[in-house]
């Protein structure tokens, strides 16, 4: 799997979480149970089965149960208040929830250590919970809100400080009327210090976690991570002014097919050499649709030789794109000529060649073979290759992007795949009969079918191409790759269609890559009904063929804010680099600061 995979794959741990009367309900449950439980569990204060369980249950509703709700509201007005992001109410008592379940768990299991032992732990086993509930929460409001240190380890105190003062306030009035003396202050020290120690471990860790991303691109990896979750929770782009302070302009091409009645445009089939990522609806993530909507007549956006160095940075930078497209429409020659469809294959290379006017189109995959993204400088030299070996103006490469598994590699200078797809393309016939064009078009957002399915907001768009009697399909799914096999099921659905050719395509549109999977290939789930929308857009397609004039066309797309070769790569290497560190940091780290705040709660001289 590559970096950027794997990268990407971190996405599937943001979730969505339950409503706030769940999670307020979730606490009075479970606070009761743990009260109850530990009551049954205490031997001490046996009264009968029943009543050991309503009145440890009152009790732990009381202790545990609504200083957590009351920890959740203010939790999330502290964050607010210092303009924190993400932590919306439904987030708070989510997490107030889960810690009170842990400290519930440690309190339960100090009960059966001391019903086993005969030894009184319930108290220390509390400070030791909620050491812990407090450096979860620090830890939590740290890397997700955007607030200082200082003030996530303070509001961190909130849900730990209100659970032991209404344990307190409890002992007080109801069983021991002395708790307020020595013994509270020795209490209230022993607690500090650990929460100091384990608050530390903290600090060290994320310290050492930063540094990288400080030094190697100039940003905060608690930015990156916060502004993340903003966008994945909220559709936020605030992440795309991080992406600014690191990106780098770079000059590249699109390519495009036009093709006209005498009422204007009908079509248009652009393959520009920018990347529609990096994920959600950031950056140029769902260029696809963007660019297409921008063309008021029928436009495919296929997915050009260009890999993650080419993720605009900003949407905006799409328009950039638009604006090449539209100066190349100016220049356009058009004439009523194209060449039948052809296939030509050398290795595990396939292309698909069709001749228009004075310019081709080359539709390039390795299926059945798995490969990812052809790289800029490769689709470049394919490009050069077949202007010179086929005396033709505009070459239009298109990386069809149509076999994908786990282990896909990308298609960089030196890869025996690039020898590959030179070797097949001087095996074209340059002197191709030149015929009458009739072209037919059909989009469908594919509705019910969306991105749980691996389907963008473009949903499918198909070209219906007939030269001298051939038609060739030119399907396009806005979708990122496509699970392997599955593009050789779509042609043998389809082979009994007024169809003579067929090539299937995605656009690689990253914003299907928010939810369980880094990517999210077409394909993984309802194949049939997948097809049967191919199915229907085909014979729609050809009810729609009329005659039309061709031209093609290639413009420079100048200063495209871009994460860059090496900033790209910076950036994966650096995030991959910290999850495999922080793998061997955090256990040890934290299990060190845990013993040792153990030993101090347990076994200190206080």
């Amino acid at each position: 799997m590559s970096s950027m995979s794997s990268v990407a794959g971190l996405s599937k741990y943001i979730t969505t979480l339950p409503k706030t009367k769940f999670s307020i309900c979730g606490m009075l449950i479970i606070s009761f149970l743990i009260g109850g439980l530990y009551n049954l569990i205490d031997s001490s204060t046996a009264v009968g089965f029943i009543e050991d369980i309503i009145l440890g249950g009152i009790f732990g509703l009381i202790v545990y149960g609504i200083p957590s709700i009351m920890s959740g509201a203010l939790n999330q007005q502290t964050i607010s208040v210092v303009h924190g992001i993400n932590l919306k109410i439904k987030h708070s008592m989510f997490l107030s929830v889960l810690s009170m379940t842990i400290l519930g768990v440690i309190i339960v299991a100090g009960g059966v250590i001391s019903h086993i032992f005969n030894i009184d732990i319930y108290l220390n086993s509390m400070l030791f919970a909620c050491v812990l509930i407090y450096g979860f929460n620090t830890l939590v409001f740290w890397t997700t809100s955007k607030v200082r240190f200082i003030t996530a380890a303070i509001t961190g105190f909130i849900q730990p400080v209100l659970i032991l003062t209404m344990y307190t306030i409890l002992t007080f009035l109801f069983i021991d009327t002395s708790f307020l003396g020595p013994a509270i202050i020795q209490i209230t020290v022993k607690a500090l210090i650990a929460a100091i120690i384990f608050v530390m471990a903290i600090y060290a860790f994320i310290s050492v976690i930063a540094s990288p991303f400080n030094k190697n691109l100039g940003i905060g990896v608690l930015d990156l991570l916060s502004l993340f979750i903003a966008h994945m929770n909220e559709g936020s782009n605030s992440l795309e002014g991080l992406f600014e302070n690191m990106s780098e302009a770079i000059d590249t091409i699109v390519t495009f097919v036009s093709f006209k009645t005498e009422q204007g445009i009908k079509a248009l089939f652009i393959s520009p050499s920018v990347h529609p990522g990096p994920l959600g609806d950031l950056g140029g993530s769902n260029m696809p649709t963007i660019l297409a909507n921008k063309f008021d007549h029928f436009t495919m956006v296929a997915h050009g030789p260009s890999t993650h160095d080419f993720n605009p940075i900003a949407v905006s930078e799409i328009d950039k794109v638009e604006d090449s497209v539209r100066r190349g429409l100016q220049k356009v020659e058009y004439a009523p000529n194209a060449s039948k469809f052809v296939r030509y294959t050398a290795e595990k290379a396939n292309i698909g060649v069709q001749m228009f006017n004075d310019g081709m189109v080359i539709l390039s995959t390795f299926a059945p073979e798995a490969v990812d993204d052809i790289e800029f400088g490769v689709g470049l030299t394919m490009m050069a290759q077949s202007r010179s070996h086929c005396n033709v103006k505009d070459s239009v490469i298109v990386d069809c992007h149509n076999s994908f598994t786990a282990e896909s590699g990308e298609i960089l200078p030196g890869n025996s795949e690039v020898f590959q797809l030179i070797d097949v393309i001087d095996t074209i016939n340059p002197n191709q009969e030149r015929y009458k064009i009739k072209v037919g078009c059909y989009e469908d957002s594919m509705q019910p079918l969306g991105k749980q399915e691996g389907i963008g907001d473009s949903g499918i768009k198909t070209m219906i191409i007939e030269v001298d009697n051939q038609r060739t399909a030119y399907v396009l799914f806005d979708s990122n790759n496509m699970e392997i096999g599955f593009r050789q099921e779509i042609i043998d659905a389809v082979s009994d269609l007024e169809i003579d050719e067929i090539e299937v395509m995605t656009t690689d549109t990253h914003t299907v890559n928010t939810l369980s999977r880094g990517y999210n290939p077409i394909g993984i789930a309802k194949r049939a009904e997948i097809i049967e929308h191919v199915k229907i857009s085909i014979k729609e397609a050809i009810n729609d063929l009329e005659k039309v004039e061709v031209g093609t066309g290639t413009e420079k797309i100048v200063n495209l804010n871009t994460f860059g070769p090496k900033n790209s790569t910076e950036l994966i290497s650096t995030i991959s680099s910290v999850v495999a560190v922080s793998k061997i940091i955090a256990p040890v780290l934290f299990i060190t600061a845990l013993l040792i705040v153990f030993i101090w709660i347990f076994f200190g001289g206080l």
